[in-house]
């Protein structure tokens, strides 16, 4: 698969809604670096040839299951593993996520992944409570300014790691009360911190930022392992968790939700009323029409995104 220069806009038919799947009229579709990865065939999950790309959708619900709820003219959000760059989904009642008025639809097509992700790793895998200090990596893209805003609503202090100054604007835009440059982020947080280090790290880049990730770590602090952006999966020497009495945390959010029916509806529930109160607001730097979604590819790919870029059918 040769990356986003081979994504290819074609006409199709409308999906058939299933007995358990709700059918949405689009009206924004999120992108996220899994999306890149997909094109590329590096993602772990590799649908058969050919596919339609995209997770994230937002917009008003045509027809419905008996019972769900959910209504002609609702508006949603919802999350498919694949199949959001259309003009029209089928997604699974289970996945589809009721909006609440404040919220617009290009700032709900960016939500389902990123924010819940978000969720999952600050309050499941990183057990995060109020007061502690988290270290954000990557902290200008759609997951970081996510992982700022969401600690910051929790009551963290957030400390964003950028690589230009236009990022750190836009962390602190997020809600970052500081920000360091990727190039000696170690002894800047220390710093910071008056040498006592943070409790979690939040690490959606990996590659060579990784060990000193680790040692920005308080005592019983936590790396929480999100992603690769940079390319290179880092390895860890375990002697370092040991003496330090840190652990490094894996966060598959993906693969954890799908296997509990329910959990996205409960994740969202817990996330309504920051949504309602504006405390989570996505980041876009850009909103493109359905038929540049090979641009929008390109953006993500080569790093030229702060925040969420948008789609538009």
């Amino acid at each position: 698969m040769d990356g986003p220069a081979a994504v290819e806009v074609r006409e199709l038919p409308e999906p058939e809604r299933k007995p358990d799947e709700v059918l949405v009229d689009v009206r924004a579709i999120g992108v996220n670096f899994p999306d890149v990865l997909q094109s590329k065939g590096l993602y772990q999950n590799k649908p058969e040839l050919p596919f339609t790309l995209g997770s994230e959708v937002a917009g008003v619900v045509r027809e419905a299951p008996d019972g769900s709820g959910l209504h002609p003219g609702h508006r949603v959000a919802a999350f498919t593993s694949t199949g959001a760059f259309a003009e029209v989904v089928a997604a699974p009642v289970d996945v589809v996520l009721p909006l609440p008025d404040e919220l617009g639809f290009p700032a709900a097509a960016c939500l389902p992944m990123n924010y819940l992700t978000a969720h999952f790793a600050l309050l499941v895998r990183g057990h995060l409570r109020a007061g502690q200090k988290v270290l954000v990596q990557g902290a200008a893209g759609g997951v970081g300014t996510a992982v700022i805003q969401l600690a910051a609503a929790l009551g963290a202090r957030v400390i964003a790691v950028v690589s230009t100054a236009e990022k750190a604007e836009v962390a602190r835009a997020a809600g970052a009360h500081d920000t360091v440059f990727a190039d000696g982020f170690k002894d800047a947080v220390k710093e910071l911190t008056g040498g006592a280090g943070v409790d979690l790290v939040v690490d959606p880049v990996g590659g060579d930022r990784f060990t000193d990730s680790l040692r920005c770590l308080a005592p019983e602090g936590r790396l929480l392992v999100v992603g690769f952006t940079a390319g290179e999966i880092p390895t860890v020497k375990v002697n370092r968790l040991l003496l330090n009495n840190i652990d490094v945390v894996g966060v598959g959010w993906g693969a954890f939700a799908s296997a509990r029916p329910g959990y996205l509806k409960a994740q969202w529930a817990e996330l309504e009323p920051h949504l309602r109160s504006g405390a989570l607001d996505p980041l876009i730097s850009t909103t493109l029409p359905l038929d540049r979604a090979a641009e929008a590819l390109a953006l993500i790919d080569e790093r030229r995104v702060t925040g969420k870029v948008v789609l538009q059918p």
